[in-house]
C-alpha cells in the first residue's frame, strides 16, 4: 500500500535535516522518497519498487536523473554522515575510557592506558545488472551469490563500527583495467583503493583503530598501510598460503596452510568460546607465531569445530 511523506518519523526526519544543505529544495524532495523508499521497500530495491511504497507523484524518469544525472556530491553526504557519527561517539568513547580506568586494577608502577578499538572493515560486493547494456563501469565479476561470473557493477564497502555503533564509509566502484581502458578512466585495483581509504581515514578521537579485511585483501601492501599508522590489522588466510614451520632440531620447513592443519595432533587443540550472532559457541583454537610467504611475521589463528573431522571445519 503506497504510504505518503509524512509517515516519516521525528527521528528520521531530523537525521533527514542534517543533509539539506548537500541538496537543492528539488532535489531534497527526491532525497527523502529515495531515504524513506529504502526503509519502506519489503521488495527488491529497485526504483520502481521504491516508488510504489510511496505515495508522492514524482515518475520514475525524475527519480533515475536524481540518482545518475543531477548534481549532488556523495561524498558531501558521506562526510555529513561521518561528522554526525563522530559527534554522537565522542563522548561514548570518554565514558568507556574513564569506566575503564574505574575497573582497572591497582598496581605498583604506571598503569597502562585504556584502549578503545574501533573495527574498519572493509569487502566487495557484486550487483548483478543482467539487462544492463549502456552504464558506466559494467563488467564481469564473480558473484558469491550466484556462484558463477556475472555482469554488473562491483562496490568496496567500507564499514567503522565502534561501541556497537556502525557507520558506513562511501562506497568506491571498482572497475576492470579493460572497462577503465574503455571509458578512459585510470585504474585502480581492489588493493589500491583499500590502501586508499586506510590512508585517508580519520578515527573518532581517542579509538584505537583495528582494521579487518578477508583473504582477498590480505596482502603485504594492505597490513602494511594499517601498520604504518600505528593499527592493528587482522585477516583471513586462504589454505594454500605458504608458511614456515620450526621443527625440533631447528630447521625449517615451508608447507601449506592446509597441510600444516593436518599435522595438528587433539592436544595442540585449545577449547574456547567464540563470539557470535547466533550467541557464544565452543570452538576448538590453534595459535602459532610463524612466517607467511609474501606476509612476514604472522600470528596465525586456526579454528575448527569438530576434532574427530578438522579438516572438514578448519579456519
Amino acid at each position: 500500500m503506497p504510504k505518503p511523506i509524512v509517515c516519516l518519523s521525528a527521528q528520521l526526519r531530523q537525521f533527514a535535516e542534517h543533509f539539506r544543505p548537500c541538496f537543492s529544495r528539488r532535489q531534497w524532495r527526491y532525497f527523502v522518497i529515495v531515504l524513506l523508499g529504502l526503509i519502506e521497500c519489503e521488495e527488491r530495491k529497485t526504483l520502481t519498487g521504491v516508488l510504489r511504497v510511496i505515495g508522492e507523484a514524482v515518475s520514475l524518469s525524475g527519480l533515475s536523473r536524481f540518482l545518475s544525472q543531477w548534481r549532488w556530491s556523495t561524498a558531501a553526504v558521506a562526510q555529513i554522515w561521518w561528522q554526525l557519527f563522530c559527534e554522537r561517539m565522542v563522548p561514548l568513547v570518554q565514558a568507556e575510557h574513564a569506566r575503564l580506568k574505574a575497573e582497572r586494577p591497582r598496581r605498583v608502577g604506571r598503569p597502562k592506558d585504556t584502549v578503545v578499538t574501533g573495527y574498519l572493515v572493509f569487502d566487495d560486493s557484486v550487483h548483478t545488472k543482467p539487462k544492463g547494456r549502456a552504464m558506466g563501469g559494467l563488467g564481469r565479476h564473480y558473484s558469491n551469490t550466484d556462484k558463477k561470473v556475472v555482469s554488473g557493477h562491483c562496490l568496496l564497502n567500507g564499514l567503522y563500527v565502534l561501541l556497537g555503533q556502525r557507520c558506513p564509509l562511501e562506497p568506491r566502484m571498482y572497475c576492470q583495467q579493460r572497462v577503465c581502458e574503455a571509458e578512459g578512466q585510470p585504474f585502480h585495483s581492489k588493493v589500491d583503493l583499500v590502501v586508499a581509504d586506510i590512508t585517508e581515514f580519520e578515527p573518532v578521537p581517542g579509538a584505537h583503530t583495528h582494521v579487518l579485511v578477508d583473504s582477498w585483501y590480505h596482502c603485504r601492501k594492505v597490513r602494511r598501510a594499517a601498520q604504518q599508522r600505528g593499527w592493528d590489522f587482522s585477516g583471513g588466510l586462504k589454505s594454500n598460503r605458504v608458511m614456515r614451520k620450526e621443527q625440533p632440531d631447528g630447521t625449517r620447513e615451508w608447507l601449506k596452510l592446509s597441510a600444516y592443519a593436518a599435522t595438528l595432533t587433539r592436544d595442540q587443540w585449545v577449547e574456547v568460546t567464540w563470539p557470535s550472532a547466533e550467541g557464544d559457541k565452543p570452538l576448538y583454537a590453534h595459535l602459532v607465531k610463524t612466517w607467511v610467504r609474501k606476509l612476514g611475521p604472522t600470528l596465525l589463528l586456526v579454528t575448527c569445530h569438530d576434532l574427530d573431522a578438522p579438516l572438514k571445519s578448519v579456519r
